[in-house]
């Protein structure tokens, strides 16, 4: 066992920064976020008790409030907080089971080398170095009169964002937040002509857009449905039924590309994102099952960061159960109608009698005006129904450049329509 140790004393200073005072040293630890200061404030503590061969316990101090941490040359540590705490009360007993380190120092980078004394210095990484730049980037308005003062004086006087230009930079930066795998969005609502499959490419436009593409709109009707004939051209016609009969030349990734894929989806160049369509076939007998959806789930989770689900109408089509188990979101579906509304609230009862509590609770909720002067009693009585059995209740409004039920002309929206759609988008990716 090596040489004992005083106790250390960590002085919180803020949220993101600490000393460590030890033997008239004093140590300055810091971070960028309060999980990763307590992570490196463990760290250094046991460098020290792996100094000296044994446990060492530190006092922590913030403000009037002092309790022990103990942390262990393997890196084990027991913390007993006493939340109100007087600074000349004696230290609340530590728990009874030393908790595993990892959970508060996910982040932490380990320092190898020559020790500086006992107290060694934790030292900030390079994400703390990038995101301390993130902090300091002020936006600049580009909109408003604030753009316009900032245009005239060719940027001497920059003033930022007023309320509504920061408003959509900061929906647009919740749909543009990373992504740590692939993740998939479910549009639901058993009824026909309910704007699923309108949700579902408009959704996808959005996060193409703000993204940069590898979205996915997939077709999971067992049969037939319109997401392809409502995408904009592509110079193939092959379906999920094609692609499943083909799946198994994509099974082995190192000899699959996405240009090989490019011959089964069809890609929506100005909106940055591909379409996956149902069978189109009107003599064709085959359907996809819930092992299809699911070897083509595989594959294409491979390919794309999101990937964004149209359903049928059948509730009790395997490939559409198959949907719903997979999804990270689900994204319920409604006009403002007292029929379309009822066929999504009966939906979402008899999933939470299947056992899909969480995901409902959890679920975005999408009003669709139906017309340009919509019951406004009725989408009040909606949302008021929906916010209390689903996560959030999003209101889109009409748009006369979606009524011909022809291909989508993205540019053709209306610019409340694309604001609208960003609202949608953000509320889901808050979520993924």
């Amino acid at each position: 066992m090596g040489t004992a140790t005083s106790e250390p004393t960590v002085m919180l200073a803020s949220k993101t920064l600490a000393h460590i005072h030890l033997e008239g040293q004093i140590d300055e630890v810091f971070a960028s976020t309060e999980g990763a200061l307590r992570g490196r404030i463990v760290e250094a503590i046991r460098l020290m008790a792996a100094s000296t061969g044994g446990p060492v316990t530190a006092t922590v101090v913030d403000g009037d409030v002092r309790w022990p941490l103990t942390v262990h040359p393997d890196g084990t540590f027991v913390e007993a907080t006493a939340a109100g705490q007087d600074a000349d009360a004696p230290a609340p007993a530590p728990a009874p089971a030393p908790a595993p380190a990892s959970a508060l120092r996910s982040d932490l980078t380990r320092r190898e080398g020559v020790p500086r004394g006992a107290a060694q210095r934790v030292a900030p990484t390079v994400e703390d170095l990038l995101n301390s730049r993130a902090d300091r980037v002020k936006p600049r308005a580009t909109e408003g009169w604030q753009g316009a003062v900032r245009r005239m004086t060719g940027g001497a006087i920059a003033p930022r964002p007023g309320r509504a230009e920061q408003s959509r930079l900061d929906r647009e930066r919740a749909v543009q937040r990373r992504l740590d795998g692939p993740r998939t969005i479910v549009i639901l609502n058993p009824k026909g002509g309910a704007h699923k499959t309108t949700s579902t490419l408009l959704l996808a436009a959005t996060f193409g857009t703000q993204r940069g593409g590898a979205t996915l709109a997939w077709d999971n009707n067992e049969t037939r449905g319109t997401l392809g004939w409502r995408a904009q051209n592509a110079p193939h016609h092959r379906t999920a039924v094609d692609l499943l009969e083909h799946l198994d030349s994509f099974a082995e990734p190192s000899q699959a590309s996405l240009a090989a894929l490019d011959t089964y989806v069809r890609t929506q160049v100005d909106a940055r994102f591909d379409v996956l369509a149902s069978d189109e076939d009107a003599a064709a007998s085959s359907t996809i099952d819930a092992a299809g959806f699911d070897r083509l789930h595989g594959v294409l989770s491979r390919y794309y960061r999101l990937l964004i689900v149209d359903t049928g109408n059948n509730m009790r089509a395997s490939n559409w159960v198959a949907a719903v188990a997979a999804a990270d979101q689900l994204v319920i579906v409604s006009t403002v109608r007292e029929d379309t509304a009822a066929s999504a609230a009966w939906l979402l009862d008899g999933l939470r009698e299947k056992g899909f509590d969480a995901k409902i609770d959890d679920a975005v909720t999408i009003l669709a005006a139906p017309s340009a002067k919509p019951d406004r009693k009725l989408a009040e009585r909606l949302e008021r129904h929906f916010a209390q059995v689903t996560g959030d209740v999003v209101h889109v409004p009409f748009d006369a450049a979606l009524v011909d039920g022809g291909p989508i002309d993205f540019d053709a929206l209306s610019v409340e329509s694309r604001d609208a759609w960003l609202s949608v988008a953000a509320a889901i990716a808050q979520r993924l």
